[in-house]
């Protein structure tokens, strides 16, 4: 089966690559306001947005190589309370499947439909994140909500650029980079997978970022700057994808309805027959 569900998952990755070529522990005495610390105040957006409970979700993610560009956009939600959420992914003209992906994201696992991937109607494949070389922040088309916000545990720096106005009050807008290796060291359990798989993947540790946050240091919107190699091994400028991920949050509170597929609808790929 292990082998089987890596062949699910390297034929979801393309993808993408086509196309081209939560977890932590509130640390103790955390209020729900913005620090005045702009590396605090970053760090900290994971774990204050988590406990607003659930939020509505929109995503878009841009790959770029040397010739292909294509843009995934999705909506959605995530439940922290939970620890769920549901994407539903546009795929973009040009990539390897057609129609929609839909994702369930858990920690550390994740379920995928696709109408273009030879998967029967109603059926779901899935995932561990172990076994996706970047980890589901950038192979299905989205990051998903509580591995983008994860991430930002990580931040290395952080500099405050300016302030926006939004829904009657103002939101602040930092920028700087993080590592995902530490971002998972900070964040734990099987929330971190995705993480460490993708900071051994991608090509560049140092990811710049962008993050929006309210008063109470919720976060209403990161994009993070990946970068990893179309053609295996290569470190060439030439072969080197470029990926944005643009993460937007609103409806803190908001109910999200997403739940775990059941077993029956489980989609196992079969092998095909050796050769006598």
């Amino acid at each position: 089966m292990k082998k089987l569900n890596r062949a699910a998952a390297a034929a979801l990755l393309v993808t993408v690559l086509s196309a081209c070529s939560g977890g932590g522990q509130d640390r103790p005495g955390s209020a729900d306001q913005l620090s005045a610390d702009p590396l605090t105040a970053v760090r900290s957006a994971a774990d204050i947005t988590g406990r607003t409970g659930s939020v509505s979700a929109a995503t878009e993610l841009i790959t770029e190589s040397a010739d292909k560009k294509a843009v995934f956009k999705g909506t959605g939600g995530y439940d922290y309370v939970k620890r769920i959420g549901r994407l539903e992914v546009d795929v973009p003209p040009g990539a390897a499947t057609t129609g929609k992906i839909t994702e369930v994201v858990l920690p550390g696992t994740v379920y995928l439909q696709n109408s273009g991937a030879k998967i029967p109607e109603g059926k779901w494949v899935k995932l561990d994140v172990r076994q996706l070389p970047d980890g589901n922040l950038v192979s299905s088309g989205a990051t998903d909500p509580a591995t983008a916000a994860g991430a930002l545990r990580g931040a290395q720096s952080a500099e405050l650029v300016g302030t926006e106005p939004a829904d009657g009050g103002e939101l602040k807008h930092y920028k700087g980079t993080l590592d995902l290796a530490k971002a998972a060291d900070a964040t734990g359990g099987r929330g971190a997978d995705g993480l460490r798989m993708a900071a051994q993947t991608f090509t560049v540790k140092e990811v710049p970022y962008e993050v929006w946050l309210d008063a109470q240091g919720r976060l209403h919107k990161v994009v993070e700057n990946f970068t990893f190699a179309g053609v295996a091994g290569s470190t060439a400028a030439k072969d080197q994808v470029k990926v944005v991920s643009t993460l937007s949050l609103a409806g803190f509170g908001k109910p999200v309805e997403a739940a775990e597929p059941a077993a029956a609808d489980i989609y196992s790929m079969k092998a095909s027959p050796s050769p006598k």
